[in-house]
């Protein structure tokens, strides 16, 4: 089998690959370098040449080539590897007539527990709670709480005070937490919007409320400071999402640093870079909780991962794909019942693109150059 086109889709806020070969057979994939479509998009196209004869079962080796034949890296580059990776495999489980899992060691459990990450900011507390109630209504059984800050700051900056700030979000987790009752995991969302002192202060008094993961309380790009926080607090972090290669991974591990790790399917080097980043997990007594902010293909290629791997956590289910919001973006949409999304037993990853997935939902990048700010005027980070 050799590959014999390449091309590139682009709906709503996501870039998809399509990977032909000589057999008929087309793999689908997804890139997760969102903030940077266009860049993602001219490095797939820079690979194309490569590509073009190759035997997309040889997905290993067509991985360490992309990675290691130029001297730059990073996660424009690592999301176009990603993008290609789940497509070779989609390619490979079509070919053999069975889902990507059972390539990768086979079936570990029959379905895969998710929680809804809501994206709607409010600071109307009974608004919120409302939201989460619904949520519950709905089936779900853990969600995500936005803990980091206010978007504008209001009250002359008062509610970005050290003292302040900690109670305003303690107080949102105490409420959802009376809402939804004890049988309902949460899973608090810092986004890298906390300090330290912060991080540490609010880690140690929303233990109360039973957070099952606190999310990336500060940035990750000192591993130091991640596991500081992580040995002064009782509340499990979990982080990673951020990260582009394997190596990251076990040295956050290494250092104790979470109880979750958060790889990003498509943008740490696809399906295979997870697998690996799975076992170091695992080795270190980890728990898995895969990154998913993305489209359909993204979620399908997390549950072959889901599927196969015996320390998984949970898994997140975007915002953008609630209520069935996406489901025409794919021919058969996946399953959700209560709290669970069922794991496609269907050849490769399990999803296919329709046809008109452009048409019904128009390109538009997400993100942009204009960073958060504090009331004082300087950059908040993303």
């Amino acid at each position: 089998m050799k590959i014999t086109d390449v091309r590139l889709r682009f709906a709503r806020h996501y870039l998809f690959v399509e990977i032909s070969t000589d057999e008929g057979i087309t793999g689908l994939g997804e890139a997760g370098n969102w903030g940077f479509l266009s860049s993602t998009a001219d490095a797939i196209t820079k690979f194309i040449p490569y590509l073009i004869g190759k035997d997309p079962f040889n997905v290993e080796d067509i991985g360490q080539n992309l990675y290691r034949a130029v001297y730059f890296r990073g996660s424009v580059i690592m999301s176009a590897i990603s993008a290609i990776d789940i497509a070779c495999w989609d390619i490979k489980g079509k070919k053999l007539g069975v889902p990507v899992y059972q390539l990768l060691g086979g079936r570990t459990r029959e379905k895969v527990r998710v929680y809804a990450s809501p994206m709607k900011h409010t600071a109307d507390l009974d608004e919120m709670c409302s939201e989460y109630k619904k949520l519950q209504e709905m089936g779900f059984n853990a969600a995500k709480i936005f803990v980091n800050g206010v978007r504008q700051s209001a009250n002359e900056g008062r509610d970005e005070y050290y003292s302040g700030r900690v109670q305003d979000e303690l107080e949102k987790v105490k409420r959802v937490r009376e809402t939804v009752g004890p049988h309902f995991d949460l899973i608090l969302e810092a986004h890298r919007g906390m300090t330290p002192p912060e991080a540490i202060a609010f880690g140690n008094e929303v233990a109360q409320y039973r957070p099952m993961i606190f999310e990336d309380p500060i940035t990750p790009d000192n591993l130091d400071s991640m596991a500081e926080v992580a040995h002064k607090i009782p509340v499990p972090i979990a982080t990673g999402e951020r990260f582009i290669n394997i190596k990251e991974f076990e040295m956050i591990a290494q250092r104790r640093a979470c109880s979750y790790i958060r790889p990003d399917v498509c943008a740490v080097g696809g399906i295979t870079a997870a697998k690996k980043i799975c076992a170091i997990a695992e080795a270190n007594d980890i728990l898995v909780v895969p990154h998913n902010p993305l489209g359909p293909v993204s979620t399908a290629a997390c549950l072959q991962i889901c599927a196969c791997i015996p320390n998984l956590g949970i898994q997140e289910l975007p915002g953008f794909c609630l209520n069935g919001a996406e489901d025409a973006m794919v021919k058969e949409p996946l399953k959700f019942e209560d709290g669970y999304l069922m794991i496609p037993e269907k050849p490769g990853i399990g999803v296919e693109l329709a046809d008109d997935a452009e048409e019904r939902y128009p390109a538009k990048e997400r993100g942009s150059n204009t960073a958060l700010r504090s009331y004082d005027g300087a950059v908040k980070d993303w």
